[in-house]
């Protein structure tokens, strides 16, 4: 790999890891926001929700957008937007309008996830398999050490400084991708000559307009609810709002020809199907105790953002040290006994927290970080090994696409299942029943993991 090449994956690693790191460092910033701005705790979850509904709807929009547009126009305007909304958001006078910059953040930050790949895929042709790892550490890797990071910006400078560290990133990113990427040459794809009605066909406008409106409103309506104490009559409008406009999504999608989530698809394949819900599972587990748990040492414990932030890291570095080792595993023996060890990590990491009682010694809830920090290592690779396993190779785009989907899912999941146990004031009573609820879902995973291991066995035994 020559040295341009070498710069190149740098200006794109650089840009890509803002998305992973600024979802993850905002898990130690919720008590401080939460203070700052006199939210009940309710409230200010929708500090991660937006940020994931808006990465959910953003990523694939801009995928095909850089068909149009070009990867390099959308890579380097996505440095812009991220860079401006970094630098607007601490000055934000009120939380409503955090939570605008903080989606315009999330749109900035997709932009460049959804083409950096491509843009590396495309330039880079020598060893180009061991380039795409390397950008795969710089989006795990930053995803796993945001909450260290968050937590000693918050411990020395307070929160604005999770959004200012963006800055210097994106700038180096965009001085070395400018000089960089090559400029996107004029393709015959007949993309290129589509008018703004039909692209907005193609992106299917109308089935994200109602994704995204439904599902705000239903989040609006049950959390609501849940903060307030009491059901009340606009409460349960928005909601029922929120399910009829997911209902007409759900029919829209299935008549659109280019449909945002491709249902009939999903329809056609059960097995690729089964591996979705698993992964949304997975992904409600993972995300309930690693956005969860900070705001029990903060809240509940009193535990600094800075040592938060310390206890936090080892979550990320089993995940990381357990990447490899699930790698080489998996290619020995497929992906199902991975996948049902990681399930009975994370029952077991569920369970322990369950146990925690008050004058638990804090580090012990190190052992519950790396059950979960572990298993997430060996579903990382596991899960993906399990989708291409399942998915026609002529389908992999969509399987792939729809993948991404289920994970911000089951992310935006675990941010409502937390709200709604937890309600306006986070408590080790809620944090407790939090534990059994996640329990249950994890030995769900352990009886859907047998059972498709053991259908495999008798497929197996059959033939």
């Amino acid at each position: 790999m020559n040295t341009r090449n070498r710069w190149l994956m740098i200006a794109v690693g650089l840009g890509i890891l803002l998305n992973p790191l600024n979802s993850s460092m905002i898990s130690v910033a919720m008590a401080r926001l939460q203070t700052e701005y006199k939210l009940d705790y309710t409230g200010v979850s929708w500090i991660i929700f937006s940020f994931y509904i808006a990465s959910a709807v953003a990523q694939p929009v801009m995928g095909r957008a850089s068909d149009l547009f070009g990867r390099r126009n959308i890579f380097l305007n996505g440095l812009v937007v991220a860079f401006l909304a970094s630098l607007l958001a601490p000055l934000s006078p009120s939380f409503g309008w955090l939570i605008v910059f903080r989606v315009i953040q999330s749109i900035g930050t997709s932009m460049m996830v959804a083409v950096g790949m491509a843009i590396v895929r495309i330039y880079i042709t020598d060893k180009q398999a061991a380039a795409l790892s390397v950008l795969s550490i710089f989006l795990s890797g930053a995803a796993a050490i945001g909450p260290f990071v968050g937590g000693v910006l918050i411990h020395w400078w307070d929160w604005p400084a999770i959004f200012f560290v963006n800055i210097p990133f994106a700038i180096a990113s965009y001085l070395l991708a400018w000089r960089t990427i090559p400029k996107d040459k004029p393709e015959t794809s007949p993309v290129r000559g589509l008018t703004f009605r039909k692209w907005l066909e193609l992106i299917d406008a109308s089935g994200i307009l109602l994704f995204t409106a439904g599902l705000v409103a239903l989040l609006v309506g049950l959390l609501s609810a849940k903060s307030s104490g009491q059901v009340s009559f606009s409460y349960v409008v928005i909601g029922m709002i929120g399910l009829l406009s997911l209902g007409a999504f759900a029919r829209h999608e299935l008549k659109a020809k280019s449909p945002f989530i491709p249902l009939r698809t999903i329809a056609q394949f059960p097995a690729m199907t089964w591996v979705n819900v698993q992964f949304i599972l997975v992904n409600v587990l993972f995300y309930s105790l690693f956005f969860g748990l900070p705001s029990y040492l903060q809240i509940v414990r009193h535990v600094s953002e800075f040592h938060t932030g310390m206890l936090m890291l080892s979550l990320g570095l089993c995940s990381l040290v357990a990447s490899p080792i699930a790698g080489k595993w998996i290619d020995k023996s497929g992906p199902r006994p991975a996948l049902f060890v990681s399930a009975i990590l994370m029952v077991f990491g569920s369970v322990w927290i369950v146990t925690l009682n008050d004058n638990s010694p804090v580090i012990s809830v190190c052992i519950a970080l790396a059950a979960f920090g572990i298993s997430n290592g060996l579903n990382s690779v596991g899960m993906q090994t399990a989708l291409f396993d399942s998915s026609p190779k002529e389908i992999i785009g969509v399987a792939a696409g729809l993948f991404n989907t289920s994970r911000y899912l089951g992310t935006i999941i675990s941010s409502l299942l937390t709200g709604i146990v937890m309600g306006g004031e986070f408590s080790f009573t809620g944090f407790r029943i939090l534990g059994i609820i996640l329990t249950v879902i994890a030995l769900t995973l352990v009886l859907m993991s047998w059972r498709r291991a053991r259908t495999a066995q008798l497929k197996q035994s059959k033939a």
